[in-house]
């Protein structure tokens, strides 16, 4: 697939879920962005396109061609499902453990600021800290894919990843219609244990676990939701979290664009932060427990 098919269809779906947000009038009702929103997710998403993944491209162009320029296109004729299936072991998997590991306290802060959103919409989805991206393992091997040959396959492949993905953040839930109808029960319980849905994606944006609904510590898969199933982090309830968000924002305020974006060069002075050097992130009195807020900062990057 040629590059300018290949963004020519992304804009489409891009267009196409944007379009459904407002058709269905989800965006108007559930998307309540701010300011510090709107600049976080239109900053992530052109420097992503325009500075992350040029550079990691370019540079493991440049390695690839210094240590290995005899393998420059060495896999171009392997079939097209071969490399399909490498491109999701490399690709996908390594991305479903990034985002796993993501979720751990030491990388919580890279990839807190996807869970700062209070709702959710395709302007989420590339919401994130600048180096979260730019050390993600997958897009440096797909950098190394595409020297050896992928670049036809890896057009279709990141189309259809993305689609997924952007559908699995959409406002339109385009699953939850098709739950409904009897004749596809068996073709919707294949579906949602192999790609990510809106059900399954937003019970990990959950504020909370407490209604069975939410699972931010599980479903972790991008394109494929197998990732779960396979290592046991899946959820499925066919239903929707009431609530979107950190709970810690609820309580202290959300952290500004900037921080979000580029901690650790520049850091919260939030009492309760993991977005600064010895920041400690809040935690319910005891007495409390029963029945404070749950969703905590803290529970998140347990």
């Amino acid at each position: 697939m040629s590059m300018q098919l290949q963004n020519m269809l992304i804009a489409v779906v891009m267009l196409g879920f944007a379009g459904m947000e407002f058709v269905t009038r989800r965006y108007q009702t559930s998307v309540n962005a701010t300011r510090d929103d709107t600049r976080l997710e239109l900053a992530m998403f052109l420097s992503l396109i325009a500075i992350t993944q040029p550079l990691v491209l370019l540079v493991t162009g440049q390695l690839c061609a210094w240590f290995m320029p005899e393998q420059r296109g060495a896999w171009a004729n392997l079939p097209w499902w071969a490399m399909a299936t490498i491109l999701l072991v490399c690709d996908d998997m390594t991305q479903y453990w990034w985002h796993r590991v993501s979720h751990s306290p030491l990388l919580w802060p890279l990839h807190r600021a996807h869970h700062t959103a209070q709702y959710m919409s395709i302007r989420v989805t590339y919401r994130n800290n600048f180096f979260y991206y730019l050390m993600m393992p997958g897009l440096w091997i797909a950098g190394v894919l595409l020297y050896l040959g992928f670049a036809k396959v890896y057009g279709a492949y990141l189309v259809i990843k993305l689609t997924v993905i952007l559908g699995a953040h959409s406002a339109w839930r385009w699953d939850e219609p098709l739950y409904r109808i009897r004749a596809l029960r068996p073709l919707m319980w294949i579906l949602e244990r192999t790609i990510s849905t809106p059900a399954t994606h937003w019970a990990h944006h959950a504020i909370t676990n407490d209604d069975g609904i939410g699972h931010y510590k599980g479903n972790f898969g991008n394109l494929l939701f197998f990732w779960d199933i396979l290592f046991g982090s899946a959820h499925i309830t066919r239903k929707y979290p009431a609530g979107i968000g950190l709970q810690d924002d609820r309580l202290f305020g959300q952290e500004r664009w900037y921080i979000q974006m580029f901690y650790p060069l520049v850091q919260s002075r939030r009492e309760h932060s993991a977005l600064r050097f010895g920041g400690r992130a809040y935690v319910e009195p005891e007495a409390d427990a029963d029945a404070a807020p749950q969703g905590t900062e803290q529970r998140r990057s347990a």
